[in-house]
């Protein structure tokens, strides 16, 4: 493990998810009550062993700087650590001109921590993985760069970047969002999608990346510009993400491979709505392979308060997650995730929906395929998700799919 680092690029915009990222940075969203985004890829590389990590932000990165400053404490002592590294314009007067950049930028990461492999993940996808075993295939191929693929129904596959590959899975061609994509070898009704994950050889990075640079011409991006100039003259190859095992606690039996990108408002509630499902897509339970979530310690735990039937004034909650300092007060949650420290107040109604920290929902409110960001505080008898018109005129953001969001700190 020491003759690895892994690099997270974590400076992503995120603009798609405005007004959600209007303050904070993609990777630092909230999700799924007590976790960031980019818990999930912290994670599931402590969880694979691997405990050298740089974060590489840039924009709105206070809340993402603080977030892993104050919960990702490893062991020092054991050189383990989970460190971000902020844009420094170490190079010239551009911030990050795009992701292969960012690398270039921290070159001298590579120099001083000498690794022989170099992981380069993003730091903004929900998904568990093992790296390890992607680590052993990249080892087993002697390759130069590995890239982490799913494997995507042909005809759902002109959505994306398409990678070719021979039948030992060497790369051979990439065409971006193609019309006629090319499938597996032996599975000609998939074709495979890059995961914008990447383990080097460490000189390949820097070779790849400073040749990158110099080129005016390009836009310094993983996807569209190294990868398509190295695969033609190096041994890169492609692991199929579908064949990652996590085992189940107590079992023989193995969690289904799951991975999005929760890259809009759309795919950012569908996913919440995916973990209240009665057999989650994403498994938020298994003891074998936890996603590290930092819940406010000092907070008890959620409450459940009035059992009034005769007045139907009963603190409810179906189909939900509720998180720790939560009080559902006489009201009622369905199909609805309640971040830490959050208050439905009597006779209150909330149907699929995305409640962030501290927020105070009043008396006899209805909110339904709604997302209330942070320290919002609505008032009695208010109703968000019922009137598109009424809930931009408010200042909201309301969706083609019709999905309300309500900023942080919003006042009324």
């Amino acid at each position: 493990m020491s003759k690895t680092l892994v690099m997270v690029l974590a400076g992503g915009q995120g603009s798609r998810l405005m007004p959600l990222t209007t303050e904070r940075a993609k990777p630092a969203v909230p999700f799924g009550g007590i976790y960031r985004i980019i818990d999930f890829v912290l994670s599931n590389f402590v969880n694979s062993g691997y405990m050298q990590i740089k974060v590489l932000t840039q924009f709105m990165s206070n809340s993402l700087n603080q977030h892993i400053a104050r919960n990702w404490g490893l062991s020092m002592q054991f050189n383990q650590y989970v460190e971000t590294v902020p844009a420094q314009q170490r190079t010239g007067d551009n911030w990050y001109l795009g992701s292969a950049d960012a690398i270039f930028q921290n070159l001298n990461i590579l120099r001083d921590e000498r690794p022989e492999h170099v992981f380069v993940f993003s730091g903004d996808h929900i998904y568990k993985m093992d790296v390890s075993q992607m680590f052993n295939f990249h080892l087993h191929k002697d390759a130069d760069m590995t890239i982490a693929a799913i494997p995507v129904p042909l005809k759902d596959a002109s959505q994306f970047g398409v990678i070719e590959v021979d039948e030992d899975w060497r790369m051979i061609g990439f065409e971006e969002k193609p019309k006629e994509p090319k499938g597996i070898p032996g599975r000609p009704d998939l074709a495979l999608a890059s995961m914008g994950n990447y383990i080097f050889k460490r000189d390949i990075l820097a070779r790849a990346v400073t040749e990158d640079a110099e080129k005016k011409e390009s836009a310094h991006d993983f996807g569209k510009n190294v990868i398509p100039a190295l695969y033609p003259h190096k041994k890169v190859y492609i692991y199929d993400y579908l064949s990652n095992k996590i085992r189940l606690p107590d079992s023989d039996q193995y969690e289904k491979p799951y991975w999005r990108d929760v890259g809009t408002i759309w795919s950012y509630w569908e996913s919440h709505m995916e973990l209240v499902s009665v057999s989650p897509a994403v498994n938020l339970y298994n003891r074998n392979w936890p996603i590290f979530g930092f819940p406010d310690v000092n907070m008890p735990s959620a409450k459940f308060v009035f059992a009034d039937q005769a007045n139907q004034r009963v603190g409810l909650a179906t189909d939900s997650m509720v998180s720790v300092g939560c009080i559902i007060s006489g009201g009622r949650i369905d199909r609805t995730i309640l971040s830490p420290g959050v208050r439905v107040n009597s006779y209150a109604l909330v149907e699929n929906s995305i409640i962030l920290n501290n927020t105070n929902i009043g008396r006899y409110c209805r909110i339904r395929n709604a997302i209330i960001d942070k320290n919002v505080t609505i008032p009695n008898d208010m109703e968000i998700g019922y009137d598109p018109e009424q809930d931009k005129a408010r200042g909201f953001t309301v969706t083609d799919e019709g999905l309300v969001v309500v900023p942080k700190g919003y006042k009324f």
